[in-house]
């Protein structure tokens, strides 16, 4: 049982190109034009072309590219700030918009076409995001899933809460937790793969993979193959076997 999946995107519409030219190379060789390609959310923020990865999933998607989008925790803000304007997300301090720097969203409004917006003027910047935009990009975003289990593989955009059973994970953890997720080390079930912190290379924790490897601070785009739980890294030369630590 093969699938393959993509860590946190951030806007790096290039690295994602990379990362499928990787994996259809990785699939001719298997010969498996078929298998699951997971994106693990985060698809918007803090690089230069959100509209452009957002339009190359749902496009990927509509064509009938075997590929599975969920939803990161930035990819709901993003949601948010377009759709409900008095929401604000509950992990973030009352001072902070969607427009703060720490956030990214100002990036993602200017891969629509508008100029650098502040925090001053969020009301105009919705405003003319709104114009900009195809609807079909709001509704892809709304529809976007929180989880896709697969072969003994549960992939997640941050994680879940030990102990809690799969239907009963909450919005909130599977795009936000860190901690208690992150320090456990029991047995989980299924292999859980997900991104939302960052590491300096993917790393393989024996009962979750981490696979978000910076690209939203200028760092690569990770891909995987995961075959019976197997992990490899894929690189332009082909695989790079992720041994568990």
């Amino acid at each position: 049982m093969r699938s393959y999946a993509i860590g946190d995107i951030h806007g790096q519409l290039a690295l994602l190109r990379q990362a499928h030219a990787w994996i259809e190379a990785d699939r001719k060789r298997c010969r498996d034009p078929d298998a699951p390609v997971v994106h693990l959310g985060d698809l918007v923020d803090r690089g230069p072309d959100s509209a452009g990865v957002i339009r190359h999933l749902r496009e990927g998607q509509e064509g009938g590219a075997p590929w599975v989008v969920l939803k990161g925790n930035h990819d709901r803000m993003f949601e948010k700030f377009l759709t409900d304007p008095g929401w604000r997300d509950p992990h973030m301090r009352k001072d902070v918009s969607y427009l703060h720097p720490v956030v990214g969203g100002a990036e993602t409004l200017m891969s629509y076409g508008l100029f650098r917006p502040t925090s001053y003027h969020i009301s105009r910047a919705r405003a003319q995001v709104l114009e900009a935009i195809a609807p079909e990009d709001i509704d892809f975003l709304s529809a976007l899933p929180l989880r896709y289990e697969y072969a003994q593989v549960l992939h997640v955009h941050a994680g879940i809460r030990p102990g809690v059973p799969l239907p009963e994970q909450t919005e909130e953890d599977q795009i936000w937790i860190r901690e208690p997720f992150l320090t456990d080390t029991r047995d989980h079930g299924p292999l859980i793969i997900h991104g939302h912190t960052v590491i300096p290379t993917p790393t393989h924790y024996r009962n979750r993979v981490n696979i978000d490897s910076r690209a939203g601070y200028g760092g690569p785009l990770t891909a995987i193959v995961v075959e019976d739980r197997q992990i490899s890294v894929l690189t332009e030369t082909g695989r790079i076997p992720l041994e568990p630590r």
